[in-house]
């Protein structure tokens, strides 16, 4: 589509989107495939503001969409996500749930949590909470968690490997986990207000995260971006809620059948503020 084209659908009140970790390779792809589509409008939930031009700059080549912005946040610090959704102006009808990050070696914010989990954990968790009025008052809106199928493991009484050896993998295994179960939760917590919450696993890539974990991919960003795209641009996103999917299908989740687990974790973030 040329640049005039989509100039003149976004004309209209566009479809907002927001999507974290944006600079990485599936979430710079999760925010293209969503630019390239006529009436939205993306924002890029950045920590880096150098790498947040560079994507933003590089998706609108790409798209054509000159609706497509960044804003600066840092998902591990509750203060940052407050702030900026206390500064936010306007609907927000899609939120992606994408950033993540796995250390090889146990690190903590400055805050003192846990790096991994803050991020890839709590990071959803206030998005989703912070967030929630601007999803309600936009609705009908989505969430979409990327989760991963590599999940499990998860210490409810040891979530930042403070008693265990930290290890980056098993962190990592429990975080998706978790944000699987925070899936549920939120899906329960918005679904009377319009607002649909669903995860999934986006696709096996090499990337930053991969390498730190030690694993490879065989799928290249694109692919691996077409289902949370797909979740947050398409009709089953807006039909299904609370629901796992790998790919573009719905797969049952042990995880988040657990409703007494569910519950204790969103009370365990709860207590991070």
């Amino acid at each position: 589509m040329s640049v005039m084209e989509h100039e003149a659908r976004n004309r209209r009140s566009p479809t907002v989107a927001l999507v974290t970790g944006a600079t990485g390779a599936i979430g710079k792809a999760i925010a293209t495939h969503i630019a390239a589509r006529p009436g939205y409008e993306v924002v890029l939930l950045c920590r880096n503001p150098e790498k947040a031009r560079a994507a933003v700059a590089d998706i609108r080549r790409r798209t054509g969409n000159r609706r497509v912005r960044a804003e600066i946040v840092d998902l591990e610090r509750r203060d940052s996500v407050s702030s900026l959704a206390g500064r936010w102006e306007g609907p927000v009808h899609a939120l992606v749930n994408n950033a993540a990050t796995t250390p090889r070696r146990r690190e903590e914010t400055p805050e003192g949590i846990e790096r991994q989990f803050a991020t890839n954990v709590l990071g959803y968790f206030w998005m989703m909470t912070a967030f929630g009025d601007h999803l309600v008052a936009s609705a009908p809106a989505r969430v979409v968690n990327v989760a991963s199928y590599w999940a499990g493991g998860l210490d409810l009484g040891d979530l930042e490997f403070r008693r265990r050896r930290y290890d980056n993998d098993a962190a990592y295994r429990q975080s998706k986990q978790a944000d699987r179960m925070l899936t549920v939760a939120f899906a329960e917590r918005l679904g009377e207000a319009g607002v649909t919450v669903n995860a999934c696993h986006p696709g096996d890539v090499v990337s930053t995260l991969s390498r730190s974990l030690g694993f490879g991919g065989h799928e290249t960003p694109d692919q691996a971006a077409s289902t949370p795209a797909w979740l947050a641009t398409e009709g089953v996103g807006a039909r299904e809620t609370g629901r796992y999917f790998e790919p573009q299908r719905a797969v049952p989740c042990r995880f988040g059948a657990d409703r007494d687990a569910v519950a204790a974790l969103v009370q365990a973030c709860a207590l991070y503020g």
